[in-house]
């Protein structure tokens, strides 16, 4: 019974290292339905708006910027969305060496969420670029 029990035990401490082992190793680049996804939350955990972070998720498919989605920040709501509706398909389509030298202007009323988004994507496709060399 007590060798049934420590099997059970080993095989348990065995399976938990292997699912660890399994997680990915870099927690900014993932990839989802196919394409790579760019998280800029700790990549630009020092880059603020308004409020706070506006970390962003950049979704990459042959090297060309599919979407770009805002994750949950702190912005006031009524200006946050301006500056997704004006701002986040800006980049959409580009290859990612014309995104990254991409010139978008800020939202009016909204300069300092505006300026963090964009620092958001250069910093997300700065790093994206840098992995794949």
């Amino acid at each position: 019974m007590k060798t049934k029990a420590f099997g059970m035990i080993v095989a348990s401490v065995l399976m938990g290292t292997m699912l660890m082992s399994l997680r990915p190793s870099d927690p900014v680049i993932t990839k989802e339905d196919g394409m790579t996804v760019v998280n800029t939350t700790t990549l630009a955990a020092d880059v603020e708006g308004y409020a706070g972070t506006t970390p962003l998720k950049i979704y990459i498919k042959k090297n060309k910027i599919e979407r770009i989605e805002a994750l949950p920040n702190m912005e006031t709501p009524k200006y946050f969305v301006r500056v997704k509706r004006a701002m986040l398909d800006k980049w959409n389509g580009l290859a990612v060496k014309k995104a990254d030298a991409q010139e978008v202007d800020v939202v009016t009323g909204a300069t300092y969420s505006s300026e963090a988004v964009i620092e958001n994507v250069r910093r997300g496709i700065k790093y994206y670029n840098k992995q794949r060399r």
